[in-house]
């Protein structure tokens, strides 16, 4: 073919059947796809936002408000939406707490974007004014925030009740908020420089059915959910533990061995060798002068019977996790080889018998650290609920006393920083100028969601909000209980500073992350019609329903 001839011929590049986006239909796309997600979690928002069931395809049932749980738990196949995911892992892992909110102020972003798109506003510029509005919103937090000392447990109680208020812990939430405070009180240490160290590691939480939350206990040192390793053992000990994660038994001959024996004095002897082997073990441990043995491999029926013989507490396929937390509560090394191991590998505590719980106490020394929050409730699923709503607790009591600042909730910070960005946005030049009044309008989600999930006019919420702010009511916020828009500080209504420092920069990053995306390009189907659920849209319908947001499994 001559070149005259290829002129105006389009060139194939991609496969039959591949599909693909550009310009502003990927846009539109996407943008659905991440408003899809945070309309999912929207309704979870606050203290009264309600919750969701999602059942696995096993059939497994988990009954949540918390924003990430949500969102891991959905069986979400559109990379677009995953993105979206991402700020609410990004935000549990940074802050603990505030996914919901994060998810929902990037959802809004997109959707003022969206807007600013059709006016032929060019992404470049609504990313770079998202971008100013996030700096100045992080400014403008720290502006707002107030510092509170970190031993004022009063503060920290209201911190950690704010964070499980609309949770399933919220029912006891005066007890639990004590136990938060006590537990991250107890693993807090100050560095050399003056700053505080909130070290979660040193905490466990260990949860049983049966009773309520109230009867939850923060317990000085691990809880070893086994019974007694022999019935001739002591039940309680004090002194030297070793800790082994090797077994106490002799090893499995292969499988294909044989062993011929041709007179009964020989397997006698072979019965006594073995005997011996076992007792050698324990002649070992007793010589290393353990008073308690703790293992997380198996325990030989003949070893347990010499270790009683010997009045040694011991415990059996205890789990890793357990095993690497009683390291550092009695202060002993974990011991492979047990001919290797020496006095100074073993550590010092108490361990207990819980006959009511069923469970082993074991507490270290004077230098010990560690502490185990243990949780009740009464099913399965409530107890779930109760120790997602404690873990985040911890989480925000943890920050506040790492950084000593938070801020009023019920939507106040987001009113505030929202009306000064507004301001901000006078003397910003360009079209940047309308990003950035749309950036202050999507921190409007938070407060007209709480309205919302609470059952109050929303529109009527964000009037008497931004007139209590316009008359230099930093602390205003949404009073959810009395429907009233007051000094969420002196309410109790206290949230970390960190957690929407985050929640901030999160949401800007996944929306212009989204915004800069002009072309898709799948070698599956692109097709953005929900296929088992049609019903059940997203924002104007486009999305299907989650179900429907598998339709790009593979694309890029």
């Amino acid at each position: 073919m001559s070149q005259q001839q290829m002129q105006g011929q389009p060139m194939i590049v991609l496969g039959e059947d591949a599909q693909r986006m550009k310009d502003e239909s990927a846009q539109e796309h996407n943008i659905a796809a991440a408003r899809a997600v945070a309309e999912s979690v929207r309704s979870t928002l606050g203290p009264k936002g309600m919750d969701k069931m999602l059942v696995t395809s096993l059939g497994d049932i988990v009954v949540t408000n918390d924003g990430v749980t949500i969102l891991d738990e959905m069986d979400i196949d559109n990379p677009t939406a995953e993105m979206i995911v991402e700020v609410a892992e990004t935000q549990e892992d940074e802050a603990g707490d505030g996914t919901t909110t994060a998810v929902s102020v990037a959802g809004e972003l997109l959707k003022g974007a969206e807007e600013l798109l059709e006016q032929d506003i060019h992404p470049t510029a609504v990313i770079k004014g998202f971008t100013m509005a996030s700096e100045q919103a992080r400014e403008e937090i720290d502006d707002i925030a107030v510092e509170v000392d970190r031993e004022d447990e009063e503060v920290l109680r209201k911190v950690a009740e704010t964070s499980m208020t609309g949770k399933g812990a919220e029912q006891h939430k005066d007890t639990l908020a004590g136990l938060v405070v006590d537990a991250a009180r107890a693993v807090t240490v100050e560095a050399d420089d003056g700053s505080y160290v909130v070290d979660l590691a040193y905490l466990n939480t260990q949860t049983a059915t049966g009773g309520s939350a109230g009867d939850s206990e923060l317990i000085e040192g691990s809880i070893i959910d086994k019974d007694p390793l022999h019935e001739d053992m002591p039940t309680e000990a004090e002194g030297d533990v070793l800790l082994l994660d090797s077994p106490l038994e002799l090893e499995e001959a292969d499988v294909d061995t044989q062993v011929s024996v041709t007179d009964p004095d020989q397997l006698q002897d072979f019965i006594a060798q073995e005997e011996q082997q076992l007792k050698d073990l324990v002649d070992t441990i007793v010589d290393l002068g353990a008073d308690v043995v703790i293992c997380q491999k198996g325990v030989d029926d003949m070893v347990q019977h010499y270790l009683a013989k010997e009045g040694i507490l011991g415990m059996r396929r205890v789990k890793k996790s357990d095993l690497e937390f009683l390291r550092e509560v009695v202060g002993a090394n974990i011991v492979s080889d047990l001919d290797a191991a020496t006095a100074e590998d073993l550590g010092h505590g108490t361990v207990t018998r819980d006959e009511n719980a069923g469970h082993y106490v074991v507490e270290g020394g004077e230098d010990a650290h560690g502490v185990t929050l243990f949780l009740r409730g009464s099913t399965d699923h409530v107890v779930d609920e109760i120790e997602r709503g404690v873990q985040d607790a911890l989480d925000v009591v943890a920050d506040t006393i790492t950084e000593g600042t938070v801020l009023p909730g019920g939507g106040a910070p987001e009113t505030e920083v929202a009306a000064r960005l507004r301001d901000y946005a006078d003397g910003v030049s360009g079209r940047e100028q309308l990003a950035v009044e749309a950036f202050a309008d999507a921190l409007d989600v938070v407060p007209r969601t709480l309205a919302e999930n609470s059952g109050l006019d929303p529109i009527d919420t964000l009037v008497d909000l931004r007139s209590a702010h316009d008359d230099g009511r930093v602390r205003a916020g949404l009073n959810v209980f009395s429907g009233d828009v007051e000094d969420t500080f002196e309410a109790g209504i206290v949230e970390p500073a960190h957690a929407k420092r985050q929640a901030v920069s999160s949401a800007t990053e996944a929306a212009n992350l989204v915004l800069k995306i002009d072309d898709i390009i799948s070698a599956g189907d692109l097709s953005t019609e929900g296929d088992e659920d049609p019903g059940a849209g997203g924002p104007g319908g486009g999305m299907g329903g989650m179900g429907g947001m598998g339709g790009m499994g593979g694309a890029m």
